[in-house]
């Protein structure tokens, strides 16, 4: 399965980290527009907590919404993506992405025992810790552990993560016959299967002309079943999807370098300044230039 994930890949983690294969990511949302991810997938886990407001946390097609203190667990390669619903401020919303390697080496008996069973689940997609639960209560303290340790990065700090998610995974495998399960139908993995190699198109080709026959094509099928892969998924058509990833991209531009308009628009995908104007100020609400950050 490709790895995709937003126009700067921050959620891969880089090649120089494979001898520990654990990325630490906080303050995501705040660089995001409109605090809001675009739909992903990579072949790692994923864990995440909720520190404030709330957030939905959409894997597959199943939407979750997670409170202050809540936190979930995503196995690995599954399509997902992440909006904050509330809060003032964006929500730290710290995520570790982990190798199964992190537990055990992948050729070892315990991988086999321990691992596999839970990444070969293709009903459990994710499991969700509701704060007060005891599932909740169990890997609590090591998640904390692990977020801090990854923050601050004291000596054997390796060390002190791995540790807290061998504890973590240990709760997952002993409750893994008890967790909720979601039984995906042969068309629905069909679907996602479609909506990422369409979502992989897009994500590699929005700086160039793109028609929803070429959208389409990425997956082999017809135009209008593209259309009903982006609708049940992310409830907008292929173009709209495309628009918004170019849109996207365009405001991280203006905030991140000094490339004129005509720049940004150009390395979006645009075929006018006058266009991409109007479909920025549509999505967000302002003129191009006034997400501009001072200096830039």
């Amino acid at each position: 399965m490709p790895i995709v994930l937003d126009h700067q890949l921050r959620e891969q983690i880089p090649r120089a980290s494979l001898a520990f294969p654990v990325a630490f990511y906080c303050d995501e949302l705040a660089a995001l527009p409109d605090r809001a991810g675009p739909m992903h997938w990579h072949p790692y886990f994923e864990i995440a907590t909720v520190q404030s407001g709330s957030v939905d946390y959409q894997v597959g097609q199943t939407h979750t919404v997670l409170q202050p203190g809540d936190s979930i667990f995503v196995n690995r390669n599954m399509l997902h993506g992440i909006r904050q619903l509330s809060g003032q401020m964006p929500d730290p919303l710290p995520i570790l992405l982990f190798s199964g390697t992190v537990v055990a080496p992948e050729a070892s008996p315990l991988y086999r025992k321990y691992i596999q069973p839970v990444q070969a689940c293709g009903a459990l997609p994710f499991v969700v810790f509701r704060q007060g639960t005891p599932l909740w209560r169990a890997v609590r303290r090591p998640l904390d552990a692990a977020y801090r340790a990854m923050r601050d990065q004291p000596a054997c700090y390796e060390l002190t993560v791995q540790r807290s998610l061998c504890c973590v995974w240990e709760v997952l495998f002993r409750h893994l016959d008890s967790l909720p399960r979601t039984e995906a139908s042969r068309m629905e993995l069909n679907a996602q299967i479609r909506l990422q190699k369409m979502l992989t198109y897009i994500y590699r080709h929005y700086a160039q002309p793109v028609t929803l026959a070429d959208i389409a094509g990425a997956a082999n099928i017809s135009r209008s079943e593209a259309g009903r892969c982006f609708q049940s998924y992310l409830g907008c058509s292929p173009v709209e999807a495309l628009i918004r990833y170019r849109l996207q991209t365009a405001r991280q531009l203006l905030q991140e370098t000094t490339l004129t308009l005509q720049q940004v628009s150009a390395a979006c995908g645009f075929h006018s300044v006058n266009y991409f104007s109007r479909q920025f100020r549509r999505r967000y609400g302002s003129a191009p230039g006034k997400s501009r950050k001072p200096g830039k």
